[in-house]
């Protein structure tokens, strides 16, 4: 065998390993946009429950959730769309459509009851679905999910967040904010 020959074959394996590294999926830090969505003001999805009153009228006053479409059920209007929507707007929007008809003048206010899920998966002792509550970090999510394996990375993981309408995932550090929705994934360490 020549000297040329295992210099080729060095070429092709360097090729093929830099063409099968190159197609890994690799983590940039999250975008701006994903950071800011805990900040702002929170926006319903499908799988909220809110407690919905009408001042003055009981049989308006009840709790609803919003479906897989991401409407709101509500007597008298029918199906009024909630996904994407604050509070404040959905319930602007409920008091106007009873305006229209119904109610002289609806004071309508919205309350979340229940909000949607978080889930937790990875290195974690019990990974599945669990309750969000406001101000939740990455740490207290896992807490609930029965902690770290011996195998977890326990400075970073994955969160998949869904953001006006598309889905974002960033790597963030376990003291970061979450919001209800999220997809935590806890990776394994590496050493």
């Amino acid at each position: 065998m020549s000297v040329v020959q295992p210099k080729i074959l060095l070429a092709l394996s360097l090729a093929a390993m830099t063409a099968a590294l190159g197609g890994c999926t690799t983590y940039r830090p999250a975008p701006k946009a994903f950071n800011e969505a805990t900040i702002q003001p929170y926006t319903l999805d499908s799988g909220d429950r809110l407690r919905i009153t009408v001042f003055d009228q009981q049989s308006l006053t009840n709790t609803y959730t919003v479906d897989q479409a991401g409407y709101v059920a509500f007597p008298l209007i029918g199906q009024v769309p909630a996904r994407g929507r604050t509070l404040q707007q959905l319930s602007g929007q409920i008091a106007q459509k009873l305006q229209q008809g119904y109610l002289r003048d609806p004071d309508v206010t919205i309350d979340v009851d229940r909000y949607r899920s978080v889930f937790i998966m990875g290195e974690v002792g019990q990974p599945g679905q669990y309750a969000y509550v406001p101000g939740m970090t990455v740490q207290n999510a896992i807490a609930v999910a029965g902690g770290f394996t011996s195998r977890a990375n326990q400075r970073m993981v994955d969160v998949t967040r869904k953001i006006n309408g598309q889905v974002l995932t960033g790597r963030i550090n376990i003291s970061g904010p979450i919001i209800a929705g999220d997809t935590i994934y806890v990776r394994e360490r590496l050493f």
